[in-house]
């Protein structure tokens, strides 16, 4: 089973305006709403692609509750855990003149200690060996930020795969525990390791350092660029197909959900490799953070390449 934590949810609000303005009045020329959170995300996605997974998720409010709502709707399982407080609503503006994507973030409620405790206590009384334990996004106000480091040996000490994709001390602090695999991207890396991470070999060097720090597989996003996979086996810099952009929102996650759907299903290396490449670029063609239908994704495997 798969199971994604989404400790810091949202609402993702997508609106589209034309030609953006500071300090104007900004006519909305459509809209659309999405459950959201990078573990959210991914559960959205693993189902798109014809798996199963169930999300955990801190919720809040009227917002929490119509997210769980939305999932229900779109026969997701979600597993919600109070908090007090409102979850919070992320607003991208898409402006398809200008071409501008600008992201307002809300803060979201702050967690509590308890908050935390029930939550891992429930999630590692139903993992086990063979299980894939994805810890994704940004850590909520009142959450340390060793929460990670925590999670994962937790996770990790109940038998399952982790799969963890953070940035900061989040991610910093969270590879001591070892997780199963990682995926940063190229910038979240390179400024964990302080250098400018531009060329292939220079993402193919800095992931060689978190496996030989114990990391079994390290996938870095490259964007546009596609990816670096390396593993104790070596390193295979893989190329996404080429599509028109419509959101890079949810594009990480999405890769993430393919990986561990491939993972979970015991698919060959290359294989994984090529479906969270197209899956990722599939997503990058959809508004705000649906996730790709599953015959869009096996159109583009075919656009995938290896270096």
């Amino acid at each position: 089973m798969i199971y994604t934590v989404t400790l810091n949810p949202a609402l993702d609000k997508t609106i589209y305006v034309d030609g953006f303005a500071v300090d104007e009045v900004n006519r909305v020329r459509s809209l659309r709403e999405d459950p959201g959170g990078k573990g959210i995300n991914v559960t959205k996605v693993v189902d798109a692609l014809g798996g199963s997974s169930r999300a955990l998720a801190l919720l809040g409010g009227s917002v929490g509750r119509r997210i769980q709502d939305m999932l229900a709707a779109a026969s997701i399982d979600c597993w919600a855990f109070e908090v007090p407080g409102e979850t919070r609503t992320n607003t991208k503006v898409v402006d398809e003149k200008l071409h501008t994507n600008t992201d307002i973030n809300e803060p979201g409620p702050t967690v509590t200690a308890a908050d935390l405790s029930a939550m891992l206590d429930a999630l590692v009384d139903i993992v086990g060996e063979g299980d894939i334990v994805v810890l994704s996004g940004s850590l909520p106000a009142g959450a340390p930020a060793d929460t990670y480091r925590t999670w994962v040996g937790a996770c990790r000490d109940a038998g399952a795969r982790v799969f963890l994709d953070a940035s900061g001390d989040a991610f910093e602090l969270g590879l001591e525990a070892k997780p199963y695999l990682v995926k940063p991207n190229e910038v979240e890396l390179g400024a964990m390791l302080g250098r400018d991470l531009d060329t292939d070999e220079k993402v193919v060097e800095a992931a060689r350092e978190l496996v030989a720090g114990g990391i079994e597989r390290v996938v870095v996003s490259r964007g546009g660029d596609g990816a670096v996979f390396v593993d104790a086996d070596g390193a295979t810099v893989v190329r996404s197909p080429k599509v028109k952009v419509a959101s890079t929102v949810g594009c990480g996650d999405s890769v993430v959900a393919a990986l561990a759907l491939g993972c979970d299903r015991g698919m060959d290396a290359r294989d994984v490799m090529v479906l969270a490449m197209a899956t990722g670029s599939a997503n990058a063609m959809q508004s705000g953070t649906q996730p790709a239908p599953l015959d869009l994704v096996e159109s583009l495997k075919g656009d995938v390449s290896f270096v």
